[in-house]
């Protein structure tokens, strides 16, 4: 009911229904570009170690095994601070003719 920030996750979109997986693998000292996701989603980091920055400040380390829901329309980006890759397989409750997510 909630992301990894306290905050509450919204109402799930009208429209028909489009699940996306992904496998994102972020290599080491990578920073991904700021960006956020009009829909719900959640992750488990299946490698490496990762960290999670709100545009607020707010931050979150993450490591091998772990879960995450992340933030919804939210400013953030994701970095591999750690040695070797990072590999998260995220789930994307989202509709049809919708990005999953936006950079800024």
């Amino acid at each position: 009911s909630s992301s990894w920030n306290g905050k509450a996750l919204p109402d799930y979109p009208e429209g028909t229904p489009e699940i996306t997986i992904l496998k994102v693998i972020i290599p080491p000292g990578v920073e991904l570009p700021v960006h956020e996701h009009p829909v719900i989603n959640a992750g488990v980091v299946l490698k490496g170690r990762l960290t999670v920055v709100t545009e607020d400040g707010k931050t979150l380390h993450l490591k091998a095994g772990d879960t995450i829901v992340e933030v919804v329309n939210t400013w953030h980006c994701g970095k591999n601070e750690g040695d070797e890759p990072v590999e998260i397989i995220v789930f994307y409750a989202g509709v049809q003719g919708s990005p999953i997510t936006v950079k800024k």
